[in-house]
């Protein structure tokens, strides 16, 4: 009776003592983690704690200095990202790794293809394909190109691909970042599917409120160690963020209240095509006002013209009473409007160049004489915001792409605060970043605003846009359709009633 017990309750996967180590970083040490099949463990903690890191040596991107990995009771030997898939473990990294170029069946067998005589068993893949779409309840054109699919069917493409190598396992790295709610709903029943058939998931995400309605247990890393794994039930919000971040966070969303003054930007009649629609509005000095909406409502679209990264068809853009003439980001840059994209990675930063390289670039008006950069003073520049922003970095020739996503955004407000911007967008400032990263930077929002700066915060994070802003414009495909100036009043499904029109 005793063996059949253990048997029963056996995880599915057993990691312990996992150990790694770069050159100059430990970023594993001793690390366990244990999913049951048939449950969601979230896997959680702050960027750098090492959960990439984890992931990939399960994996098999990274080979463990120490420990052991158990799979069904059996010990694991992963060297290669084959031995994982292999043994049933499947990775949905939050990087797809589609081809554009190649069709959805295509791309669900690549490396993989079924072969007789030397030539590919297309009909026999497509009808594979169309099984394990049905599996899992979705209609997808799978003879369509990956790239002309929206990013929530690239997501379910690669949830296929994983299912279509038999797994035990899935790992899902923020599977929900670029979706929107009703996608997320899909993928949390698709979720619940997948643990019916016994499937054990890995669930990374650092939206709390899906990992209190997904996950069945909790296992949290801070600084590279297994810090805690509980049942979702005795934890909440709080003890979680408590957990993560390693202090007590009093307040999740620390919005200061202060004196609001004159309108400083105003839009009036903002227009391009259907996807922005007459949009009007303004912002004052020292306020915060938080755009929202569903995908496609026209949010990016807005704060793109304000800072001309795409023109307008018509409009009026007025800043401190003057009449603003915007066609490219340089006339927005040398007028005071600066832009956090919502893609910092490709839009923000310029990945391949070195933090100080970043910082310069839009200020080499100042930094640089006679065509030559005054690197001292460059330094010395950055060196200020490195400090007063508390931007984690080893050296300021740290290349931007190896940065954690809090950091990146640090780097690209830094640059902009060089240049002593006047109006301040942040569009979805806290994608992708972790609590702690989080608080930090709405910190830096109430620093800005109590400064006197007009600040505009696009989110899709509700809770975030209740939490932070003093007034909230709703918009729903491509026009405003409410204004909320009693935040504190409002609630998540007053603002959802305004965006679905």
């Amino acid at each position: 009776m005793q063996a059949t017990a253990d048997v029963t309750t056996r995880p599915l996967l057993r990691m312990r003592g996992i150990c790694k180590s770069f050159p100059g970083v430990r970023a594993l040490h001793g690390v366990d983690l244990e999913v049951q099949a048939g449950k969601v463990l979230a896997l959680l903690g702050e960027n750098g704690a090492g959960k990439s890191t984890l992931i990939k040596v399960l994996g098999g991107a990274h080979r463990p200095d120490e420990g052991t990995i158990e799979l069904d009771g059996l010990p694991l030997m992963i060297g290669t990202p084959m031995d994982a898939m292999k043994a049933g473990i499947g990775i949905i990294y939050q990087e797809f790794n589609l081809v554009p170029t190649l069709t959805v069946w295509e791309n669900v067998f690549l490396g993989r293809e079924e072969t007789r005589r030397g030539f590919i068993r297309r009909g026999a893949e497509r009808k594979r394909v169309a099984e394990l779409f049905d599996r899992i309840g979705v209609r997808i054109p799978i003879d369509a190109p990956c790239g002309r699919l929206s990013v929530a069917h690239q997501q379910l493409v690669e949830i296929v691909r994983v299912l279509s190598q038999d797994v035990k396992l899935i790992v899902m790295d923020e599977p929900s970042a670029a979706l929107t709610p009703a996608e997320v709903e899909r993928l949390f029943s698709i979720v619940e599917e997948l643990k019916a058939q016994g499937i054990g998931i890995v669930y990374i995400s650092h939206r709390l409120d899906e990992v209190f309605e997904i996950a069945d247990d909790v296992t949290v890393l801070r600084d590279g160690e297994h810090i805690a794994t509980h049942p979702i039930g005795e934890l909440d919000r709080d003890r979680v963020i408590e957990l993560m971040v390693g202090r007590s966070i009093d307040n999740e969303f620390p919005k200061h209240h202060h004196e609001v003054g004159d309108v400083r930007l105003r839009v009036s009649g903002l227009t391009r095509g259907r996807a922005v629609q007459r949009v009007s509005f303004d912002v004052r000095a020292g306020e915060v006002l938080g755009v929202t909406g569903l995908v496609g409502a026209g949010r990016t679209e807005t704060v793109r013209m304000l800072f001309g990264a795409d023109q307008c068809d018509a409009g009026i853009i007025e800043l401190d009473g003057c009449r603003l003439r915007i066609r490219k980001p340089r006339d927005a840059i040398r007028q005071g409007i600066c832009l956090l994209t919502e893609d910092r990675k490709s839009q923000g930063l310029i990945a391949g160049l070195t933090v100080r390289e970043n910082f310069g670039l839009p200020n080499l008006s100042e930094l640089a004489s006679m065509g030559f950069v005054n690197r001292k003073k460059e330094r010395q520049a950055l060196g200020r915001f490195v400090d007063s922003l508390q931007i984690k970095i080893p050296h300021q020739e740290q290349l931007a792409k190896n940065l954690s996503g809090g950091n990146q955004q640090k780097v690209v407000l830094a640059k902009w605060l060089e240049r002593n911007a006047e109006v301040v967008i942040f569009d979805e400032p806290t994608r992708g970043i972790d609590v702690g990263a989080k608080y930090e930077i709405y910190l830096l929002i109430n620093d800005l605003a109590k400064a006197g700066k007009a600040i505009i915060m696009v989110s899709s994070e509700l809770p975030e846009v209740l939490g932070m802003s003093d007034r909230i414009m709703v918009m729903h495909e491509g026009r405003v359709t409410g204004m909320i100036d009693d935040v504190e009043s409002a609630t998540q499904e007053q603002i959802m009633r305004l965006a679905i029109g």
